[in-house]
């Protein structure tokens, strides 16, 4: 069982930036890949970006794409969101996910198998 726990969410300006982290238990994180999703009152949850085992491949909503950068640190078991240039439709509970997820099932958000429980983050205009 892995455990996902989010973190540096918040209230943020219009063209500020924060970064999520998404801190992970257990000695298996490399196995997985991982994925921030979110969702917005009254919307679905939606993909936002996800990063493979070691970092080599990445994915982006085209929504996000050129403002918002996934990475991962192993030795850490933590992955991170850093969002830039913010925008208020940005503003979502923001999940962190993983699971063992081939490439081309990085944007389904039932492909993973472990979530953690969302930070809020909040965009001003």
């Amino acid at each position: 069982q892995v455990q996902l726990v989010e973190s540096g969410g918040g209230l943020v300006q219009a063209g500020g930036s924060l970064r999520l982290s998404c801190a992970a238990s257990g000695r298996t994180f490399s196995r997985y890949r991982m994925g921030w999703f979110r969702q917005a009152p009254g919307k679905e949850r939606e993909f936002v970006a996800a990063i493979s085992k070691y970092g080599g491949n990445t994915d982006y909503a085209d929504s996000v794409k050129g403002r918002f950068t996934i990475s991962r640190d192993n030795a850490k078991n933590t992955v991170y969101l850093q969002m830039n240039s913010l925008k208020p439709e940005d503003t979502a509970v923001y999940y962190c996910a993983g699971g063992i997820v081939s490439g081309s099932s990085a944007y389904t958000d039932f492909k993973y198998d472990y979530w953690g429980q969302g930070t809020q983050v909040t965009v001003s205009s």
